[in-house]
């Protein structure tokens, strides 16, 4: 294994342990447990966690003398706790022993990226000298996506006695790992209870407080002699072990005993256990030279699981059944060549070892376990509490990665929005409004959990939070409605599913496109964009800004699309429509009117944000840096000085640049000249320009859509931002919002950046089509894609030349477009071609009128 595929950690420092547990996460894509410790609990330092995909919890809270709903993806029971203490012979016990205890002598923690699982190794010394070196390995089986497993092995140092061990489950947890939420309802179970097995298991059932969730965990701890390598032998108690009970008989689990005097280890009780929490208690003999492993195997089921009857007995039956840990791990490794396979990302050196580990927790949150459930995107992955699990617009960034790679899950991603289209056609219409109008945060049910106020930590004041107005989010639906059919060829879902999804987001656009005879044009008025600093016009009372330019170009590709799928159906399928949705038939003329005719504000030459927005003050940008330092949340800044940031023109994220993220450079001037603008080089760099002065990057996918657009725009500025986008999580940028929760569409962004970005991979009519803009520093990579019916179509770009290799089989060859020539590259086959000069692909030469005003 080398350091190319492990992330690693020397010594222990516990102001980054959160961090450190979030990046060292592991999950199947069903459910994930934070990288605590297993011999800790919730604490300054340190934050268990277990969340399974898409088990969400509503509690009100008091806030501010109004009563507030929160949904939650729920915090389950904790299933790593193995504590552990030595009782060197002829002594008394030792204390429980856990990386803040002061007999820590060495410690480190490594994260292996190509078997999916994290190893410790922490030696302790007590006053006498004597060590104890334990080394563990976890993993939360990508085969099965049900177990996990923890493998501890205990080396005894300079004394022979017992190691005594406590392995179970803890159900007292609740929703704390996000301090300013802290204050908000936080207790999501209910209804515990425990129990324990004659063979030594240990189970934990209970359920959600109101959407009632039954959750069932079950527990095998076996114990046995281990080499220096740690196999485990079969279950048994081995000489000199504890012996399990006789048939029948079951213990008083009694209290903790504690540490006592005396030469001889108290056997005490078997088993410990409370209403919330149950252990296994272990007595295992130690001495130098002889290792003793214990193995905990953990089932975790839920009433949502398919084809059981009690999760709690399917958690039983199944623990017991699970086979030893070396098998479970050779399965579980098995499972991740199968994805790795699957996903093939070769890039060189440092960048490259940041794009595993992106691409290692994108496949842990959603893998091909996802396919089968119903769950979004959660923008914080399953490793942390941010954003309360919530789903936003972050598949956007996501999809267009898994399209090419995972189709199966990016599909299984839009039946959930499928799934709550009649939510959103009920928003819209309780807004007044035509179609679908999906929730900026989404949940379980698909309404809007979008919170009415927000905590600025700076002030301490609780704010309108008006972001519930990024109706953006609709686009963002259909446009990964739209590119997972371009890139799979699924046509079934595009004339089903997808048309419905599509014509339902076109009709609440075009139902809320204004006219205004004195412009000529449709308005948009009274949206938030992705920007979103600006949610309201300076010294106004009402919320929302008019004619977001993002908003406006997206609801006219949007209105396009969906013009022409609808006649682009089969005329059976039209008319099932036009039943379903009771479509007019003179919709779609409309829609083609407003595509053409939406207002795009514009100052100075350049785009503008939204309307008005050339007109708000210019910021004192170094006077803030030189006072703050770090202003990326100037937001807050601002609203702690009694200033708001709606003054000001000051951007916490990419908004008009976002369109260059989402189409390339053809396809962007197509959509300016269907609205009757010119969008060329020198209007695009201009507005680049414009607004990289005005930016603070107060989100992580901020320099993500920076480098992406950089890389076309002012390729020796781009790579700054594309390392700040590999890095964000790993350093923490935003200072301490990775410990809740990686950002996964930051993640999953610089991953398609590779693919996509620097490629200018389309998949449109049918082929391939390329427009590079690769950096020196990433000149050389390689990636492998499914496109259509072939599975793996690999490209490996090599300075100025693309080798793609088909392989063998009996579909149709791949057609590939690149520097305006069509290449056919037949099943079997592989061929280099030369990559046009650096700026091709570029905007074209603009012609159409354009009724801005003059630069």
């Amino acid at each position: 294994m080398t350091r190319a595929w492990t992330w690693s950690y020397e010594g222990y420092d516990p102001q980054e342990e959160r961090l450190r547990e979030a990046l060292c996460t592991l999950g199947n894509g069903r459910f994930a447990t934070r990288g605590a410790a297993p011999e800790t609990s919730e604490g300054r330092s340190h934050y268990p966690g277990t969340y399974v995909a898409g088990c969400y919890n509503r509690l009100t809270s008091s806030v501010r003398g109004r009563r507030v709903e929160n949904e939650d993806l729920v915090n389950l029971p904790n299933w790593l706790p193995l504590r552990y203490r030595i009782h060197p012979a002829g002594t008394a016990p030792g204390p429980w022993l856990t990386p803040d205890h002061p007999h820590l002598v060495e410690h480190g923690q490594s994260l292996d990226l190509l078997g999916g699982t994290l190893s410790r190794r922490s030696v302790y010394e007590d006053e006498a000298g004597r060590r104890l070196t334990v080394e563990q390995c976890r993993l939360v089986h990508m085969g099965d996506p049900r177990l996990a497993a923890l493998h501890t092995v205990f080396r005894a140092q300079g004394w022979t006695g017992v190691v005594e061990v406590e392995a179970g489950i803890d159900g007292d947890v609740r929703n704390s790992g996000v301090a300013r939420y802290r204050d908000l309802s936080n207790r999501h179970l209910t209804g515990w209870v425990t129990g324990t097995e004659e063979d030594g298991v240990v189970s934990l059932r209970c359920r959600t407080v109101e959407s009632d969730v039954g959750v069932a965990l079950a527990a095998r701890t076996l114990a046995g002699c281990g080499d220096e390598g740690g196999q485990v032998p079969r279950p048994g108690p081995g000489p000199g072990l504890e012996p399990e009970p006789e048939s029948g008989s079951r213990p008083d689990p009694g209290p903790d005993p504690g540490p006592g005097p005396g030469p001889d280890p108290d056997p005490g009780p078997r088993f410990r256990q409370t209403e919330k929490t149950v252990f296994r208690r272990l007595v295992l003999p130690l001495s130098p030279g002889s290792d003793v492993v214990v193995d905990k195997t953990v089932a975790l089921h839920t009433t949502r699981d398919p084809a059981i009857g009690s999760p709690l007995r399917a958690a039983v039956a199944e623990v017991r059944d699970a086979p030893d840990f070396s098998r479970l791990l050779s399965s579980h490794q098995r499972a991740w060549a199968d994805l790795w396979r699957q996903v093939r990302l070769e890039v060189p050196g440092e960048a490259g070892r940041a794009l595993r580990l992106h691409l290692f927790h994108l496949l842990q949150t959603l893998s091909p376990h996802t396919a089968e459930l119903d769950v979004g995107v959660p923008a914080r992955g399953l490793h942390g509490e941010a954003y309360r699990g919530h789903v936003f617009w972050d598949e956007l960034f996501v999809l267009p990665f898994l399209n090419l790679h995972l189709p199966e899950v990016s599909r299984g991603l839009l039946d959930y929005r499928y799934r709550r289209l009649p939510a959103a056609c009920h928003a819209a219409h309780e807004a007044g409004r035509a179609g679908a109008m999906y929730p900026w945060q989404s949940a379980d049910d698909g309404h809007e959990e979008t919170q009415e106020l927000h905590l600025n930590p700076h002030s301490g004041r609780w704010l309108p939070d008006r972001s519930r107005l990024q109706h953006h989010v609709g686009s963002a639906v259909a446009y990964n409605v739209w590119q997972y059919c371009q890139a799979t060829g699924d046509t079934e879902y595009l004339h089903s599913k997808g048309a419905e999804m599509l014509v339902q987001i076109a009709r609440f656009w075009a139902d809320g496109a204004e006219w205004d005879e004195s412009l000529a044009r449709y308005r948009i008025r009274g949206v938030v964009g992705p920007d979103e600093y600006h949610d309201a016009y300076p010294d106004t009372g009402s919320a929302g800004l008019d004619d977001n330019t993002y908003t406006n170009v997206t609801a006219a590709w949007v209105l396009s699309r969906a013009t022409e799928l609808y006649r682009a159906l089969p005329e059976a399928r039209r008319r099932r429509l036009l039943d379903r949705i009771r479509l007019g038939r003179d919709e779609p003329e409309r829609w083609e009117d407003i595509s053409r005719r939406l207002h795009v504000p514009y100052h100075r030459g350049v785009i503008s944000q939204f309307a008005g927005y050339g007109e708000l003050a210019e910021l004192d940008w170094e006077g803030y840096r030189r006072r703050y330092e770090d202003i990326r949340r100037l937001d807050r800044i601002l609203e702690a000085e009694g200033d708001t940031v709606n003054r000001y023109q000051a951007s916490k994220q990419a908004d008009v640049l976002m369109l260059g993220y989402l189409f390339s450079p053809q396809e962007l001037a197509g959509l300016f000249r269907q609205l009757g603008h010119v969008l060329d080089d020198d209007i695009w760099r201009a507005t680049v320009d414009y607004y990289l002065a005005r930016t603070s990057h107060g989100s992580t996918l901020s320099s993500l859509v920076h480098a992406w657009v950089l890389a076309r725009a002012h390729r020796e500025e781009a790579w700054r931002y594309c390392e700040e986008a590999l890095i964000g999580d790993v350093a923490d940028i935003q200072g301490g919002t990775t410990e809740e929760g990686i950002h996964l569409g930051a993640m999953a962004g610089t991953l398609d950046f590779v693919q996509r970005g620097m490629t200018g991979l389309e998949t449109r009519d049918r082929a391939l089509w390329l427009s590079p803009a690769t950096l020196p520093q990433l000149s050389k990579f390689g990636i492998r894609v499914r496109f259509r019916r072939h599975w793996d179509v690999d490209l490996s770009f090599r300075a100025q030349r693309v080798r793609i290799a088909v392989p063998d089989s009996s579909h149709p060859a791949v057609r590939v477009v690149l520097g305006g020539h069509t290449y056919v590259i037949a099943p079997g086959t592989a061929r280099w071609l030369d990559l046009p000069p650096a700026g091709h692909g570029s905007f074209p030469p603009g012609h159409a009128r354009c009724d801005c005003p003059a630069p």
